[in-house]
């Protein structure tokens, strides 16, 4: 019993180190930029459409995910195909009509850069 116990405790504390690293990777929410409350037109959007300048817009709104792009949980071309594109759609329905979570909601905020004109 008392071996059980202490594989348990183990395997406890290695969950929650591994939560506490995990963590640490996850970027945290940053503030909206400055010129948030700009207006983009389509034009001004197709011209960040690389991985090193990557905004997107969805539902009216215009982002700057470049540095967040490394850190999204899918593989890198899920994101990047949709640089310096409408992205609604895609933000909409990840992948077999699954929706992305509330949360990821709150973090897109986080990289408005303004309005899609």
């Amino acid at each position: 019993m008392k071996r059980f116990m202490y594989s348990a405790f183990v395997a406890f504390l290695s969950s929650a180190a591994m939560i506490v690293v995990l963590a640490r990777l996850v970027p945290g929410p940053r503030a909206p930029a400055p010129d948030a409350g700009r207006t983009i037109a389509l034009e001004e959007l197709a011209r960040h459409a690389t991985a090193q300048d990557c905004w997107m817009a969805i539902e009216g709104g215009v982002y700057d995910v470049t540095d967040y792009a490394p850190s999204h949980p899918a593989p890198p071309r899920v994101l990047l195909d949709w640089c310096g594109r409408e992205a609604t759609a895609a933000f909409g329905d990840k992948g077999a009509g699954r929706p992305h979570i509330p949360e990821s909601r709150e973090l897109l905020e986080t990289f408005r850069v303004g309005t899609l004109r």
